[in-house]
Formats: C-alpha cells, sequence, structure tokens
C-alpha cells in the first residue's frame, strides 16, 4: 500500500506543480501583450504622425531646376522624413482614380498645381511645431500654399496622449491584477505544504533552512513560467508580424530583449517574494491555527 501512496502524492504534487506554472505563465503571457502595446505605444504614435501627409503647392511658372532645389532643401531640413514630387499629370491621374472619369475632358486643360508631397518627423508633427514650418515653406519663391488639414493633425495628437494614457492606466491595473493573481497561486501552493513547515519547525529547524527550499522551487517556477510566456509571445508575433512589422517584430532585438527581460524578471521577482511571505506567515502561526 505504501508504493502506491508515495505514488499518488508524487502525482498530486507534480500536477500542482504544473497548474502553478502553467498558471504564472499565462498571467506572464498577458503581461506580456500589454508590454509590447506598452513599449511599442511610441512607435505605434510616430508611425501614425510620420504617415501623415502634407502638400506644398508650387506656382505654375516655376522652372524643373528650381523645383530640384526646392526639394533637396526640404530633404535636408531636420523636420522632414521624406518628400514626393507630384506633376501635374500624377495629380490628374490620382483625382481620376478618386472620381472615377476624365474630368480634363471637360475642363480642356490640367488646372491642377505641380506639388511636392512632405512627411513630417513624429516630433515635428503637431500643430505648434507645423505653424512655425508653414511660415518657412511660404517664404520659399516657389511655393504657393502649404495644404495639411489642421483638425486631423490636432485630432491624433490628442487622441495619441489619450491612449498613451488609458493603455499607461490599463497597463498598471494589470500589472496590479497579475501580481495579486501570481501571489495567490504561489501562497496556495505554500498551503498545501504549512504542516510540513510547520513540522520542520518544531524538530529545530532554522527559518533560513525552511524558507531556503521554498525559494529555489519559486524561482525554477518563475523561470520556467518566463520561459512558456515568452515562447507564447514570440509565436504571437511571429503569426502577426506581417500586419505589426512597422510597429513591432522578432527582429527588433532591443524591445525585445527589455520585454523578454521584464517578463523574466517579474516572474523571479513575483514567485520569490510570494513564496518568502507567504512561508514566514506559516512559520509565525501557531500549530492549532494551521487548520484554520
Amino acid at each position: 500500500m505504501k508504493p502506491k501512496r508515495d505514488k499518488s502524492i508524487i502525482r498530486r504534487l507534480i500536477s500542482s506543480y504544473i497548474t502553478t506554472v502553467i498558471s504564472i505563465s499565462l498571467v506572464l503571457f498577458m503581461l506580456g501583450l500589454i508590454g509590447i502595446i506598452v513599449l511599442s505605444s511610441k512607435r505605434l504614435s510616430n508611425y501614425v504622425k510620420e504617415n501623415i501627409s502634407f502638400s506644398v503647392f508650387l506656382k505654375d511658372n516655376v522652372k524643373d531646376a528650381d523645383i530640384l532645389r526646392l526639394q533637396k532643401n526640404l530633404d535636408a531640413a531636420p523636420y522632414v522624413k521624406s518628400t514626393l514630387f507630384i506633376t501635374k499629370d500624377m495629380a490628374a491621374g490620382q483625382l481620376k482614380k478618386d472620381l472615377g472619369e476624365e474630368f480634363t475632358e471637360y475642363l480642356e486643360y490640367n488646372p491642377l498645381p505641380q506639388a511636392i508631397e512632405v512627411k513630417y518627423y513624429a516630433e515635428y508633427a503637431n500643430p505648434d511645431s507645423i505653424a512655425v514650418i508653414e511660415r518657412e515653406l511660404k517664404e520659399f519663391p516657389q511655393v504657393s500654399e502649404v495644404y495639411y488639414q489642421k483638425n486631423l493633425v490636432s485630432l491624433i495628437n490628442d487622441n495619441v496622449n489619450r491612449i498613451s494614457l488609458i493603455v499607461l492606466a490599463f497597463s498598471i491595473l494589470l500589472l496590479i491584477v497579475a501580481v495579486a493573481l501570481i501571489n495567490n497561486t504561489m501562497r496556495l501552493s505554500v498551503y498545501s505544504k504549512r504542516f510540513n513547515i510547520k513540522t520542520m519547525q518544531l524538530v529545530g529547524a532554522t527559518k533560513d533552512f525552511i524558507m531556503l527550499p521554498f525559494l529555489k522551487a519559486s524561482v525554477f517556477q518563475g523561470i520556467i513560467a518566463a520561459i512558456i510566456a515568452i515562447t507564447l509571445l514570440s509565436a504571437v508575433i511571429t503569426v502577426a508580424e506581417s500586419e505589426l512589422d512597422a510597429i513591432i517584430s522578432l527582429n527588433d532585438f532591443t524591445l525585445i530583449r527589455i520585454l523578454f527581460g521584464l517578463i523574466i524578471l517579474l516572474g523571479v521577482l513575483i514567485t520569490s517574494l510570494s513564496s518568502f511571505f507567504a512561508v514566514n506567515r506559516y512559520l509565525r502561526l501557531k500549530s492549532s491555527d494551521l487548520y484554520f
């Protein structure tokens, strides 16, 4: 009977250990998903801002050499990310595509001006900086008008700031929930061994002697859970890489190292601290209180 009982105990211990690791890994996985959003939120906002187009319309009598000189000046400006020269024919072709018909047949000429499409770096894509840049651009003799959707720029900046605050608040809330879940999981794990802890204490084992195996086990569980969470996150990023390439990918080593390092650190830190406090609690309890 004893070997069967021992096997039953071992199975329960293994089952408890696996359940604990899986529970922690799922919580760390959720934290990792939020971590991807938090760590890449700046790049996401930059991606949105840097894809806002600004049209610099040119005068009709501008020579090609002057246009080329202006475009080179814009490319050299610290606030410009990219430029694209749009001829009258290119503008007409785009408008025809949008309207679905050839409008020049009715007018018998092309009224659209030549333009340079400009995209700014994210730090300059805000209403105040754009207003200053607009004044500078209008000083060029080749420029007739600078057009951009002011309401759209303001709306994007306001929404980016608002979303950043919401994501930050949600991340803090989820971190608190994750700490509570992992803490409860580790406390339940230690709770099942409370009588062993008290027995070791009664036979004269020191606090450090009792505590050390639990801390080692919790650190190991944290590392294993973190590895599982990292594996799941890598799979998610790989599957979604085609959609998220401009925001995050497995080739973005710096961001990935930060994210995975934080997951391992949190896994080890939360599990070890939870085990420490849980074991310490049962060391202070009287034997009669262990049944409650």
